[in-house]
Formats: structure tokens, C-alpha cells, sequence
């Protein structure tokens, strides 16, 4: 699907659109996480909402807890003002980790882990699992959100602002361009989660440079980390802001001991596999076969994939054996009975073929949802991996 540019400004859609949004739902809140996109996104809508006399604006903010220090000073400014009716939510959820197997995931506000917290709580947030009737300890952030939705839906048709735009990733192109999907009366920058919850993305079609844009011709007040970023030596385009242990987020870790090194000095105490990361996901690429990998020697790609499972500990071991069953015999119900040790690179990269050497990497990455087998993150999935948990927690 080819994109079709207007003589509208992107700022003038996105006033439109939100302007819509208040028109066609019955109540409306924004989901925020201290990033530029959010945050950019928090000040169309408050303007819109000034204009309307709709104000204070519901706010979502789900705190990870190991954050940057200047991310929370940030949320803080813009979260507790009269404007703004805030959730902050401080909730005991899991959190993908990508740098260590021996701790795939880990528990942001663990309460069994209360003298090695990054920080202190705020004294204004949601901490008590018992708050909300849908919580659980170790729910999955991508659960939580849309649960936090439905709950404060109710029987309203509600739409949550989301700050998404698409150039940011192909997926998040796809989430707005995809014809199957769920939308209200038509509009593509809408999406269905449920019967009365609707995400909405104002500015999906902002590129980063107009962020910056904005933030400097209307002087809104952004996150000022970016501004160290910039000086740590990032591109406008290569910096983030989220929770820094997954798959794609583990590059950046590097720059906690740079520009907060406090901060870091705690997070290594509280994530394990924190400093490895560190170490090793900067410029070693071939530590965690982000593009390719030496194998040991004596070893096949069969070989080396069966002793990586050997060292895992039961729960990460028994979690990857069920996807790579699964992927053999898919393959091998097409035809394919014996399982290359490797192929062509780009078919391999392409997922077109199955080899050993796919099965390796996704070993060495740590990547826990086995996407490089082509699986991917479901909810079914998600309760799996919390049976998973409690079954081997106390081993």
C-alpha cells in the first residue's frame, strides 16, 4: 500500500482527527510513556481538550521502574497538574529481558524485591495489585494495557490515544494500513481492542523530524533525556525511550552508564544480565548473532543448538523445545524430513527455508518468543509462559 501525500499539515490532520475522536466517542484518555511521540501527542490533545472545556484529560502512565531518572522528572512535570486526571501505575508486571537466559523476563516493582528497587515509588501511584478486579501479579505489559482500557471503558464507547507513528517500524505501518482489522465508522487510524475500546493514532503519519518541529515552534516541553542523547552522539532518529532489556531495546544500554550512572549502578544490581548486555551488545554483534555467529569447533549448527538447551535452565529449556518441536515437524509436514544443518543465508534470513543455524541463533539472541522460527507473541502464548514461571519459581 503506496502512501498518497496532502496539502493538509500533519499538524492540522492530527487536530482534525482528535477533534473527531471527542466528536464520536463518549469518553477519551491518552496513553503516555515520557517519550517524544507521546509526549507531542499529550500536547495536541490537551489543546484540543482546552478548547473543548473537557478537561482534566485521563491519563495512562505504567511505570517500568528501572527508567532513566530524567524519563520520571519528566512524567512527573507533565502527570501532576491540575490538566491531568493521572493513573500511574506501579504494578508488580513482567518485563521481557533479553540479556540473560537464566532470567528471561523480570519483575518491575517486585514487592519480594523492595531493597533492591531502582528507585523509590511515587507517592502518587496505583501500587496495589487488589486496585484493579482484572490484575495479576506477573501480568505481561502488552496484557495490562488493554485490560486497563476495557476496565476504565466500562459501557462507554471509549478511545484511548496512542502515540504511534509509522515510520517507526514496519509493524506499526501495518497496524494502521491492514484492511482486516477492526475500525470505527471507517476511519484507518483507528483501531478495535474491544467491543467499546478503540485505539486511536492522531499522528501516525508524523515523521520524526516534524516532533522536533512542533516541539520547537509551540515550545511544548519534551523529555530533556533526549537532549543528552543527542550529546552522547545519537541521531535524532536512533534515539528511545522504553524499557531497555528486550530484543530490539538491549543496543542501547550502553548509554545508562553515560548519562545517569547511578541509575545504572542500580539497574545492574537489579536486572540480571544488565552489564553483559552492556558489554557486548554495542559493537560485538556477533556476541547475541544478531547477523552471524562462529560456530564452536567439533560443533554442527544440530549439535551446538542441543548444547546451548542443555545449559538452560528447565523452564527457558522446556519453553524453547516446545517452539523448535513444532517447527520441525511443521517443516517436516511439508515435505521436508530432515532438517538442514544450514542453507542458503538469505533464504535462511528471508524464513523461507529451515536450518540448524536458525535454530542457533535464535538460541544465542535469547529470543524468548522464537520470532527468527517465524512464531510470535500471542496471548495464549503469554499464559503459557506465566504457567511456566510459577511451575519453576521455587526450583
Amino acid at each position: 500500500m503506496k502512501k498518497h501525500y496532502k496539502s493538509q499539515s500533519v499538524y492540522e490532520a492530527a487536530i482534525q482527527r482528535i477533534e473527531w475522536t471527542y466528536d464520536n466517542f463518549e469518553q477519551v484518555y491518552l496513553s503516555f510513556s515520557g517519550g517524544k511521540d507521546s509526549g507531542v501527542m499529550l500536547n495536541l490533545v490537551l489543546e484540543v481538550a482546552r478548547r473543548r472545556n473537557a478537561l482534566p484529560l485521563k491519563v495512562l502512565f505504567i511505570d517500568l521502574e528501572a527508567q532513566y531518572k530524567a524519563t520520571i522528572e519528566y512524567v512527573q512535570s507533565v502527570m501532576i497538574t491540575p490538566e491531568i486526571d493521572p493513573y500511574w501505575l506501579c504494578l508488580p508486571i513482567h518485563l521481557r529481558n533479553s540479556v540473560s537466559q537464566y532470567q528471561p523476563h523480570w519483575m518491575c516493582w517486585d514487592p519480594d524485591k523492595k531493597d533492591i528497587w531502582v528507585r523509590e515509588m511515587p507517592d502518587n501511584a496505583i501500587s496495589d495489585p487488589d486496585y484493579f478486579s482484572f490484575f495479576r501479579k506477573g501480568m505481561e505489559f502488552e496484557e495490562l494495557a488493554p485490560e486497563f482500557g476495557k476496565w476504565i471503558a466500562g459501557d462507554k464507547k471509549t478511545a484511548c490515544f496512542v502515540g504511534i507513528r509509522t515510520d517507526e517500524s514496519l509493524n506499526r505501518f501495518r497496524s494502521i494500513a491492514r484492511q482486516d482489522k477492526a475500525m470505527y465508522k471507517g476511519q484507518k487510524y483507528t483501531t478495535g481492542i474491544s467491543e467499546n475500546l478503540y485505539n486511536v493514532y492522531p499522528i501516525y503519519d508524523w515523521r520524526t523530524d516534524d516532533i522536533w518541529v512542533a516541539n520547537g515552534k509551540f515550545k511544548w516541553k519534551y523529555n530533556r533525556l533526549y537532549d543528552l542523547m543527542y550529546k552522547a552522539g545519537l541521531t535524532v532518529h536512533q534515539m528511545r525511550i522504553c524499557q531497555p532489556y528486550g530484543d530490539d531495546q538491549r543496543k542501547g544500554l550502553w548509554l545508562y552508564k553515560i548519562i545517569e550512572p547511578e541509575t545504572w549502578s542500580k539497574i545492574v544490581a537489579r536486572v540480571e544480565g544488565a552489564n553483559f548486555g552492556n558489554r557486548y551488545t554495542e559493537n560485538n554483534t556477533k556476541a547475541l548473532a544478531y547477523n552471524t555467529f562462529i560456530l564452536p569447533q567439533g560443533h554442527t549448527y544440530e549439535s551446538y543448538s542441543k548444547y546451548l538447551l542443555s545449559t538452560m535452565p528447565p523452564y527457558l529449556r522446556d519453553h524453547y523445545l516446545a517452539k523448535i518441536n513444532k517447527f520441525l515437524a511443521y517443516w517436516q509436514a511439508h515435505g521436508i524430513e530432515c532438517i538442514p544443518d544450514k542453507d542458503d543465508p538469505k533464504l535462511e534470513a528471508a524464513r523461507k527455508v529451515p536450518s540448524w543455524r536458525r535454530i542457533a541463533k535464535v538460541l544465542l539472541k535469547n529470543d524468548y518468543w522464537c520470532k527468527g522460527l517465524s512464531f510470535s507473541q500471542t496471548k495464549k502464548e503469554m499464559e503459557k509462559q506465566h504457567e511456566l514461571i510459577l511451575k519453576y519459581q521455587d526450583l
